[in-house]
């Protein structure tokens, strides 16, 4: 059973997170803290066009995981859609995408707070997408 999506809810969601990246990772928001505790400087910044389609695809994905689980989470418990795929949003963000961050960053040995920030980052693009989804509903007709 492939759960019912509203793709244009999945296409502004997708387009939703290259806002929040954009203005997250500003230099005069958390940008120029970034740079730094990843190593980058203004030269090796070029060349971006290969990770924003990266990052257009994989928004694509998340956003297209996260309308499914929230269909399917609404058919099982019903009530609010907009509340059942925020709470989606916010559990599948602490369970997979959070975790997963702290153990790869702690392995890396990444500075806390660029853990800390990209987390954040996560969670704050997955519960717009979330209202997005869950404004727009489950069905495109």
């Amino acid at each position: 059973m492939i759960p019912e999506v509203n793709i244009w809810a999945v296409l502004l969601a997708t387009a939703s997170s290259m806002v929040v990246g954009s203005i997250w990772y500003a230099r005069r928001v958390f940008g120029t803290y970034w740079m730094k505790a990843v190593g980058h400087t203004s030269e090796t910044m070029g060349g971006a066009a290969a990770p924003i389609i990266v990052t257009v695809v994989v928004s694509f994905i998340t956003a297209w995981v996260l309308a499914g689980c929230a269909a399917i989470v609404q058919n099982f418990y019903g009530g609010s859609f907009l509340a059942n795929t925020v709470l989606t949003a916010v559990i599948l963000w602490a369970g997979f995408t959070a975790a997963r961050m702290v153990t790869h960053d702690a392995f890396d040995r990444r500075p806390w707070g660029l853990t800390v920030l990209n987390i954040a980052h996560e969670l704050v693009t997955l519960v717009i997408m979330a209202l997005i989804i869950g404004l727009f509903g489950i069905s495109a007709l």
